[in-house]
């Protein structure tokens, strides 16, 4: 197939071509009715912004020019079927885990997922047994799984009948997921991958391995990310025997909006054209400015840019940098943005920095972004009065594999009570506490809660994390079990 063709994208460009007269929806009617204010900044895209119109194709029953992009999707990726996702890696992840797993069957579950798998597991109403990442001791941040913990969770729990990964971590870091494809697939075991910041990896070296090329049998990617995609913009790839397909299209018809956005899925169209377009040119220049850009934020005073782990590698796409003066991420993070510098995350000690995939031709403002971060550094403020001692994590050794007190079933229904933080120490957690960004639940809804659980979170709060759940937590309270 070639590549270089945009089958949605060019379907869209001959309606627009046609002038036609709408008697159908959106209301904007291809942005002839729409507010005066915003009209100019909305104008070109709502022309795209369309419904299935013949010649348009169905996203939920495709014969036509999406049917022809996702082959094309399918073909770059090598898997066996791809599809444009328009609600974001999110409703991927919540698919391939329905379509995947049973009632009652038992999961294997990375435990620094991000919350749209928790949200899958309640759903399926499965038991998960929650696996600890390897710990990255410099960055402070958990990585992948180890093969030899996938090994003993399978010893442990024969029954299991598939294994959730998240590769990378937000911060591009990820170890070989092929060892562990291995070990669940001489058990006829599927493996399921959020690689929601790996649309990229099939380029190659620099990047890291794609999943797919490891062996897993579904993999869900956030195209809009690090490809140029429009947000919520995804892609889900199955390659495996091991999955039903059918499921897959009901879940995925389920979950999905009946009005998918036609500009969403023309952007998801056009990135992958992008991406299949990247030559070894493109590769190398690229390069050359993700060392240039490193090296010169590595020489500023103020800054350290944090090398990836030798044991699995990074993304070079993630740059992720700390103060030296002892400043926390957030407050780094603050005086970045008073110099209209945004980054993508911070946390209690790094500020993490998504760079562009160009190709060979395209420029972007490094110089300028180099000067703003060493204003903002020169301008920050004492570091924060909260110690910087080194957080301590639920990810240790004898926690290696951990399961809920209760079903996902079981806690619908039962009684919860708010209780002060301190008085949480061994009773069930029945709320789901996640800083945010990155989206790793620190507190799973249904277990058991103890000091060194509390002892973070308080320690999390008093440097300013934000959460997603936790409401109470300002007042030093949170939601348990009755």
């Amino acid at each position: 197939m070639n590549q270089s063709k945009t089958p949605l994208f060019d379907a869209l460009l001959q309606h627009k071509s046609k002038k036609s007269i709408s008697y159908h929806v959106p209301g904007h009617k291809g942005g002839l009715v729409f507010t005066e204010k915003g009209r100019h900044e909305y104008q070109s895209i709502l022309s795209f912004d369309v419904t299935e119109l013949n010649g348009l194709d169905d996203l939920h029953a495709p014969q036509g020019a999406i049917f022809e992009a996702q082959k094309l999707l399918a073909e770059l990726y090598k898997a066996q079927e791809s599809y444009f996702l328009v609600n974001g890696s999110t409703v991927g992840n919540l698919a391939m885990i329905l379509a995947a797993c049973r009632e009652g069957d038992t999961v294997l579950v990375q435990r620094n997922c991000h919350k749209s798998i928790l949200h899958g597991l309640m759903l399926a109403n499965v038991k998960p047994v929650f696996l600890s990442p390897v710990l990255d001791g410099e960055w402070e941040v958990a990585g992948g799984i180890d093969s030899s913990l996938i090994a003993e969770a399978l010893s442990k729990y024969p029954d299991t009948k598939a294994i959730i990964l998240t590769y990378p971590n937000y911060y591009g870091l990820g170890n070989d997921i092929s060892a562990i494809t291995e070990k669940a697939h001489e058990k006829g075991i599927p493996v399921l991958v959020d690689e929601a910041h790996g649309a990229h990896f099939i380029l190659g070296s620099p990047f890291l391995t794609s999943s797919l090329a490891s062996g897993a049998d579904m993999v869900v990617q956030s195209a809009h990310k690090t490809l140029p995609a429009m947000t919520m913009g995804s892609y889900l790839h199955v390659n495996s025997d091991l999955i039903d397909s059918d499921k897959i299209h009901f879940y995925l018809q389920m979950l999905q909006s009946s009005s998918p956005s036609y500009p969403i899925m023309a952007s998801l169209d056009l990135a992958r054209s992008y991406l299949a377009s990247f030559t070894d040119k493109d590769k190398k220049a690229l390069g050359e400015k993700m060392k240039e850009f490193r090296q010169q934020l590595d020489r500023l005073p103020g800054i350290k840019v944090l090398q990836a782990a030798q044991r699995g590698g990074g993304d070079p796409l993630k740059i992720t940098i700390r103060s030296k003066e002892g400043a926390t991420g957030f407050q780094l993070q603050k005086a970045l943005e008073k110099k209209d510098v945004f980054t993508e995350l911070a946390d209690t000690r790094n500020v993490l920095l998504v760079f562009p995939l160009l190709k060979a031709e395209m420029e972007y403002p490094f110089s300028e972004t180099v000067q703003k971060v060493s204003e903002a550094t020169a301008e920050l403020g004492p570091p924060s009065p909260f110690s910087l001692d080194k957080v301590e994590d639920v990810y240790e050794k004898e926690n290696a594999m951990a399961e809920l007190q209760l079903s996902y079933k079981d806690m619908v229904d039962k009684p919860k009570q708010f209780v002060a933080l301190k008085e949480s120490s061994g009773r069930i957690a029945a709320e789901m506490i996640i800083p945010y960004p990155p989206g790793v639940p620190l507190i799973m809804a249904g277990e058991l809660m103890d000091d060194k659980k509390i002892n973070q979170l308080e320690e999390l709060s008093a440097k300013g994390t934000r959460f997603h759940g936790g409401n109470g937590l300002g007042a030093g309270s949170m939601w348990v079990f009755e």
